[in-house]
């Protein structure tokens, strides 16, 4: 089943087309790794399909719903209740530096579903087991090594239960020691059968996990398909060159 469908996305800043016509879905428990060089696209794409960044035109449609048809967005309350559907992984973590670890994934739950303190501290609780950070409740951010962050910023977007998950660079603001800590948190979500779009530039780790790979360049899709199909055996020049300067 589709959980994602986006068709002829187009965004421009300014004079700038960063993305030109993106077709593409998603199917409910897959995961799909964005891969491409800087400035391809791929992070404008990811904050247009969760509503961060407003398209110019085309459509984009989440769990069966359309955030937006033609250029046209939903009514502001159905686009919340789509857009909640969603969550977003930064590669800088995004926490707020004077909450405490446990409020940081207890107050969105509050504000935005309504949750009694109980019922958040208790989810949150329980996602704190999940990312092996059970001890770390009281801690602040800057307590907290940079692995660590990004954890409490995945059980943050796990909170508000979404169905989709995006990950924009998770590892590209950790040293490579801490990297393999979110890698694994990614592993058990697939096992989890969580439907995740990743834009990475870890290559092995898009090979290992991904369903599937979009390889991005110019604001275009230039091919696309399975892991050892676009990584090990790709069509295009394009994506041969990329990876060969990646390989050196």
């Amino acid at each position: 089943m589709e959980i994602i469908k986006v068709r002829e996305l187009a965004k421009s800043f300014g004079s700038l087309q960063v993305l030109k016509n993106i077709s593409f879905s998603v199917n409910q428990g897959e995961i799909v790794a964005v891969i491409g060089p800087s400035g391809s696209g791929k992070s404008t794409l990811l904050r247009c399909v969760t509503h961060l960044e407003l398209v110019d035109g085309g459509s984009i449609t989440l769990t069966g719903r359309d955030m937006v048809k033609d250029g046209v967005y939903a009514p502001p309350e159905a686009l919340r209740e789509i857009c909640l559907k969603v969550g977003l992984v930064f590669q800088n973590f995004n926490l707020f530096p004077h909450f405490s670890t446990e409020r940081n994934i207890t107050e969105a739950q509050m504000h935005v579903l309504r949750r009694t303190k109980t019922e958040a501290r208790e989810r949150a609780s329980a996602l704190l087991e999940k990312m092996g950070l059970s001890d770390k409740a009281k801690s602040y951010p800057f307590e907290l090594s940079g692995g660590q962050q990004q954890r409490v910023s995945i059980a943050r977007a796990l909170a508000l239960d979404p169905q989709v998950l995006f990950f924009d660079e998770p590892t590209s603001a950790l040293d490579p020691e801490l990297t393999g800590e979110i890698l694994s948190v990614i592993r058990n979500l697939a096992n989890d059968k969580m439907t995740m779009v990743i834009v990475t530039h870890e290559i092995p780790f898009a090979r290992e996990l991904a369903d599937r790979v979009l390889f991005m360049d110019g604001g275009v899709i230039i091919e696309e398909g399975t892991a050892a199909d676009i990584i090990d055996n790709p069509r295009m020049e394009r994506t041969k060159t990329f990876l060969a300067r990646l390989s050196r």
